[in-house]
């Protein structure tokens, strides 16, 4: 008896002791969840932080470098494009060519069709792309093939050869978009995917960081004296092929263009550059709304401090930009700015280099207004200044406006034009008035379809063209009938 009364006394010693755990946990630990009711998913769902936009549980990424989520949707608002451009080759010439040209034939550069690719990014849902100038000028035919390998003629809206970015549209709805981020939030050091097409590899990613900002590469430069460059600098993998396409954050907004490669042998070498989203954004929408972008300048001649051409001046600061001259009427000169002041802030932004300017000024357009801060003799000063276009106004610029110049109206020639001249492209001279160019002898009808030797392929480039020159220059062209001509004309 005394053997099952000591057994059953541990029994319910036991059920006692368990009974005193679970209260005391439940006691010291209350629960608040609610998940009685609740499954193992829905439990750990609950328990669980997202890491990096993650939510699923077969990644493992380091928190803060999550490349997956950006990429998954990236690369469906990346398109390729696939340009069909008509080339000039030059056909082998013979010595003796003048004397038997019925023999030999005509020698000159033959017409010979030829395909280029790049990529483009879209940035709504109803179809407008924005890719480069380059992936798409002198193109006859674009195809635009989306990340599913749908395929759709692409019309140009516009494009922008100082910027180098340009404008495209396809017939279709609901499509998936890049949605525009602020590069002026990007951080050197900051992680970054790269989506294009290189070499014909579609929707391919690539990461780097953010190596510089800012960067001026002089590629613009060399062919417009109105290139804006200030590149976001990075070490993603750009190739050819990945013009035009998107450089984004590790959130998948928008935060540069890709552009151009630092490379001695065409290929990827280390740096990659992008055209900032701000200022694409600012490009594009100028596009869509007027055809041609609203071009904002101060109206100064500018060089860095740190230019070798003035590197014995002291100018008591390391950081800004040297007005080395104002041009009459301009923005600046009526604001008072003069020749040696040095601007260090726009609109209480600090600028530390001519790219930081160009970038910041044109962002603006004619008839707006930005403070200017600038060191005049060591003390410094501010000034509002009412900005202008390249023509010295503060109206509007359209695609119509701007195609007069020094007394004549231009046009683009047509499709039909260029066939029945057998030329590439050129513009026409539809309106005379007094000034330089009647002064040479030119005629209405005049199709100018090169300068310096330098073809010209519509009005645009025909304007920007002659805004890069000094001196005297060299027009050719052709009158409607066939008739070749060549005039001479200075420009300032």
């Amino acid at each position: 008896m005394e053997k099952r009364q000591f057994f059953i006394g541990i029994i319910f010693a036991s059920i006692f002791s368990a009974l005193l755990s679970v209260g005391g946990f439940i006691y010291f630990n209350p629960s608040t969840s609610g998940t009685d009711n609740q499954n193992f998913d829905e439990i750990q769902s609950n328990n669980t932080r997202f890491s990096s936009f993650l939510d699923e549980t077969e990644y493992n990424v380091p928190e803060g470098i999550n490349f997956i989520y950006a990429a998954e949707q990236v690369t469906k608002g990346v398109v390729h494009i696939k340009a069909e451009v008509e080339r000039d080759v030059p056909r082998g010439r013979s010595p003796f060519e003048e004397f038997f040209r019925d023999y030999y034939g005509d020698k000159s550069p033959q017409p010979r069709k030829g395909q280029s690719s790049g990529s483009g990014v879209i940035i709504s849902p109803d179809g407008y792309i924005v890719t480069n100038n380059h992936v798409v000028e002198n193109a006859s035919n674009l195809e635009v093939v989306l990340h599913d390998n749908r395929s759709y003629n692409a019309k140009v809206i516009g494009a922008d050869s100082n910027t180098d970015i340009a404008l495209l549209k396809i017939d279709e709805e609901d499509l998936n978009f890049v949605e525009f981020g602020n590069s002026d939030h990007a951080k050197i050091g900051e992680w970054v995917l790269a989506v294009g097409n290189p070499f014909n590899l579609t929707s391919t990613v690539t990461a780097g960081i953010v190596s510089a900002k800012a960067r001026n590469i002089n590629i613009l430069n060399r062919q417009n004296r109105y290139g804006i460059e200030s590149f976001i600098q990075t070490d993603a993998a750009v190739n050819p092929g990945n013009s035009g396409g998107a450089l984004v954050n590790l959130s998948g907004k928008l935060i540069g263009v890709n552009t151009a490669i630092a490379t001695p042998t065409g290929s990827y070498a280390g740096y990659s550059f992008a055209v900032p989203s701000i200022l694409v954004k600012k490009v594009v929408d100028d596009l869509k709304e007027y055809g041609i972008v609203q071009r904002a300048v101060l109206g100064v001649s500018i060089v860095d401090l740190n230019d070798p051409r003035i590197k014995d001046q002291d100018f008591g600061t390391n950081s800004g930009v040297l007005v080395a001259g104002t041009t009459p009427g301009s923005a600046a000169e009526a604001a008072g700015m003069k020749e040696e002041d040095i601007i260090i802030k726009i609109d209480d932004k600090d600028i530390k280099n001519v790219a930081e300017l160009q970038e910041q000024i044109a962002r603006y357009s004619p008839g707006e207004r930005v403070k200017v801060t600038y060191l005049r003799g060591g003390k410094e000063n501010n000034t509002k200044v009412e900005l202008k276009s390249l023509e010295n106004s503060t109206e509007i610029v359209t695609a119509s406006t701007a195609k007069m110049l020094g007394g004549a109206t231009f046009e683009d020639i047509s499709e039909d034009e260029m066939e029945a001249l057998d030329i590439a492209g050129g513009s026409k001279v539809v309106e005379l008035q007094d000034g330089k160019w009647k002064d040479i002898g030119i005629k209405e009808g005049f199709i100018i379809t090169a300068v310096d030797k330098g073809a010209i392929k519509n009005t645009e480039d025909l304007i920007a063209t002659l805004k890069g020159k000094r001196g005297g220059v060299l027009i050719e062209g052709t009158y409607p009938d066939g008739t070749k001509a060549y005039y001479g004309m200075g420009v300032q």
